[in-house]
């Protein structure tokens, strides 16, 4: 399995994607945090912030007995990289799409 595909399947997973969403949008944060967010016993908090990690999507920090966490930039700008380089079949896939819409405004059969 690819970086890149560790990472959308970790992603996949709807806790697993607002942790990451939180980490993004808040930085460094530390387990309990996460967890108190989360509304997930500590131990499932745990196995999501490890497969997050395996993946490559987020940093881990210990400090003394404290772990805190980061989203992991460079695993963010793959993503975005995979996303942009995919983004003309997109495009084209919607103006065709728009091309079809517009020869029948109405949505009646031809």
């Amino acid at each position: 399995m690819t970086q890149l595909t560790r990472a959308f399947a970790a992603l996949s997973d709807p806790t697993r994607m607002a942790l990451v969403e939180t980490l993004i949008a808040r930085g460094e944060l530390p387990a309990g945090v996460l967890a108190g967010e989360a509304e997930i016993s500590a131990p499932a908090i745990s196995r999501h912030l490890k497969v997050l990690r395996e993946a490559g999507l987020i940093a881990q920090r210990v400090e003394g007995t404290h772990r805190y966490y980061t989203a992991r930039p460079e695993a963010l700008a793959a993503i975005s990289g995979w996303c942009m380089g995919h983004r003309a079949f997109w495009e084209g896939s919607l103006a065709r799409l728009d091309s079809l819409l517009a020869l029948d405004p109405e949505g009646e059969d031809p």
